[in-house]
């Protein structure tokens, strides 16, 4: 790819969000009823090719159950407020009601320096599984070693490791880090790692054996990881290029078949076949959920990273709702906006492009066009 002349002593490669990119109708189109948008990762199938992402504003151990009896597949954030606190519910009801932003930093960081509960990420694991949904929860790779035996043995059927950004050699003077490979060689459930944004960083996490990776770094709408750090990656560009890794890890590995999952960017339904269309077998959905009225946040959504005691690099945003769980995945919309219906609006961008399989329309055609960013 043709790199840019950012001054004499520095060239960059040019790299596009989803906003900069849209997809291209073909020669044919197809009856919406025609399409399936389902979505399989090791034993586990799901009508909807979605995670809603582990943040405490959009998955409760509730939650999590009515988005896999939707066709989802909720994952618990197993550091959140629900392995801190027996009732988070007041805690809940406290964030929303915060009136100024530094505020709400300052206290988020007070109420996540609770401990976390080994007997109570048991306790909202078994919770979900009693419901007879799929169980899939979360650590980040700082806690993993920690606390994935009280995972494994609660019964979690799919295992989230997320953070800001994963690599498979994490350097480290203090504690020993996490061997990914080792660690998801003698698990006996299927594992989900990332963020990673890079081809190169995506073939060393397939290397571990993961059965899919999440893609993406800083791009969340809570986010502030561009503005603190100064890194961040957009996402077109980063989905493209873990789905080239994908490809040649599958000829390395002798067909052995990654899962490439968004993560961040995806906020409006149109994002989503735009995802698809970059080479993303699913997504990871944060904000869209945060608008839902029976969502655990209100309206408002924040990450782990508006929590960190030394340097956040997220923030409590005020979302408002929309409408409720089912409505913004399933329909009816009523917004014109892509707040709502949003695996409807996949279904019918692909019957309208032609495609009735997921792996069928990653092959579809995109067109650039900075122009069309609006947001």
């Amino acid at each position: 790819m043709t790199e840019i002349e950012i001054g004499r002593g520095k060239r960059g490669r040019r790299a596009y969000s989803f906003d900069d990119i849209a997809v291209v109708p073909s020669r044919r189109t197809r009856d919406p009823k025609e399409v399936s948008i389902a979505w399989q990762i090791d034993a586990y199938r799901f009508e909807l090719p979605f995670l809603a992402a582990p943040m405490d504003s959009v998955v409760s151990p509730q939650q999590a159950i009515a988005i896999g009896r939707l066709g989802g597949l909720g994952v618990l954030n197993l550091e959140g407020l629900w392995t801190r606190y027996e009732d988070p519910q007041p805690l809940l009801d406290e964030i929303a009601s915060i009136q100024d932003e530094a505020a709400a930093t300052r206290r988020l960081q007070e109420i996540y320096s609770a401990p976390i509960q080994a007997e109570l990420i048991k306790q909202r694991i078994q919770e979900v599984r009693d419901s007879g949904v799929v169980t899939a929860a979360a650590l980040s790779p700082q806690r993993t070693a920690e606390f994935s035996k009280a995972v494994v043995d609660a019964g979690v059927d799919v295992f989230v490791i997320r953070g800001t950004t994963v690599s498979a050699e994490h350097v480290s003077s203090g504690a020993e880090p996490l061997n990914l490979k080792q660690f998801i060689y003698e698990l006996d459930v299927p594992v989900i790692v990332g963020g990673c944004a890079t081809y190169t960083a995506a073939l060393h996490l397939m290397r571990t054996g993961a059965a899919g990776v999440l893609v993406g770094f800083g791009g969340g709408a809570a986010h502030t990881t561009r503005n603190v750090l100064g890194i961040q990656v957009p996402m077109a560009t980063a989905v493209a290029d873990v789905a080239a890794a994908r490809r040649d890890y599958m000829d390395e590995s002798g067909g052995r078949y990654v899962h490439v999952i968004a993560d961040g960017g995806v906020g409006y339904s149109g994002d989503i076949p735009k995802a698809v269309a970059c080479g993303a077998d699913a997504v990871m959905i944060g904000a869209a959920l945060a608008r839902a009225t029976d969502a655990p946040g209100k309206g408002f959504h924040w990450g782990m990273e508006a929590v960190h005691e030394e340097l956040p690099r997220g923030k409590r945003v005020d979302l408002g709702t929309v409408g409720s769980t089912e409505e913004i995945l399933t329909g009816p919309s009523h917004t014109p906006d892509g707040t709502m219906n949003l695996f409807g609006a996949l279904r019918r961008a692909m019957a309208t492009t032609g495609y009735t399989e997921l792996k069928e329309f990653q092959r579809v055609e995109v067109t650039v066009n900075p122009a069309l960013n609006h947001r």
